[in-house]
């Protein structure tokens, strides 16, 4: 090899050095005969500096939620009373405080063998601070008559408390998110622990996943097959948000037959006219 191109090559290997660069490119031929360094004497000892490249923070840890203060002694309506209390307190999820008008906390039997639970309150339940009273509930209260209930003897709430906030100028509802419902879900875990429901249902698939976690598998796939919740018994079935977007007759005989289901599994009586409800028309 050339010994001025080896010497050119090696002074230019240490300038590198010296500002800070410890990877260099040369051919592997060239490479092999260059020193790994230059002696002690011309070294720099000198730190080499670096412009700090803006970075993304970390996001933060979410905290674990508390679980709230749940009474022990007491009637379950007592408990209940003191649990709503808690409830109606929450400061969790600030943006959900600061838009709710009021907490929906849930409503019915605190002896009720059948619990409901469906996603969050909407603008009606925000303002009567009652789950499902509007169109949705509505129709609840006609599934349960055709079930022969009324609303006071079984007992509904939803997975949120809060009505999920809404962007300025904006009306509906939107879906809970998931930190929204894992926020709020140690309160309905409370309610179902006081009431201890002989069964659930959980109307739609928001609900299922504020119980359950999220699901690979669809409402449509998980309605009439039976979970369980801390042993209780859980039946997904669709919402009736849901049948009243898609007024068809197949859709509410499933529904109807995922009831049926609940009332046999409590051992109510099922009525011939019951079990035919929601077929369609003999020809």
């Amino acid at each position: 090899m050339n010994p001025e191109l080896r010497e050119h090559a090696s002074r230019y290997v240490e300038l590198l050095r010296r500002h800070g660069q410890r990877d260099v490119w040369l051919p592997s031929g060239l490479v092999r005969r260059l020193p790994a360094s230059t002696s002690p004497k011309t070294q720099s000892t000198s730190t080499p500096t670096f412009r700090a490249e803006p970075s993304t923070p970390a996001p933060k840890k979410q905290q674990p939620i508390a679980a709230p203060a749940v009474a022990t002694v007491g009637t379950k309506a007592e408990r209940l009373a003191t649990l709503r209390s808690e409830a109606l307190k929450c400061q969790i999820c600030p943006h959900l405080a600061k838009s709710r008008t009021q907490v929906v906390f849930g409503v019915g039997d605190p002896e009720a063998h059948l619990m409901f639970v469906g996603e969050a309150p909407g603008a009606d339940e925000d303002e009567q601070g009652e789950p499902f009273v509007g169109r949705a509930g509505n129709l609840l209260t006609k599934m349960l008559t055709a079930m022969e209930l009324t609303r006071d003897k079984i007992y509904i709430a939803n997975v949120l408390k809060c009505r999920p906030d809404m962007p300025a100028n904006t009306s509906g509802n939107r879906k809970p998110t998931r930190h929204e419902m894992e926020s709020c879900l140690p309160y309905l875990r409370a309610q179902i622990s006081i009431i201890a429901p002989v069964v659930i249902v959980a109307l739609g698939a928001s609900a299922v996943e504020g119980l359950f976690g999220p699901q690979k598998n669809t409402i449509s796939r998980l309605r009439g097959t039976w979970l369980e919740l801390d042993g209780v018994p859980v039946l997904p079935t669709f919402h009736p948000s849901y049948l009243l977007h898609n007024q068809d007759l197949a859709l509410k005989r499933l529904v109807w037959v995922d009831l049926l289901a609940v009332m046999e599994r409590l051992g109510l009586p099922i009525s011939k006219k019951q079990q035919g409800f929601f077929l369609p028309p003999k020809a």
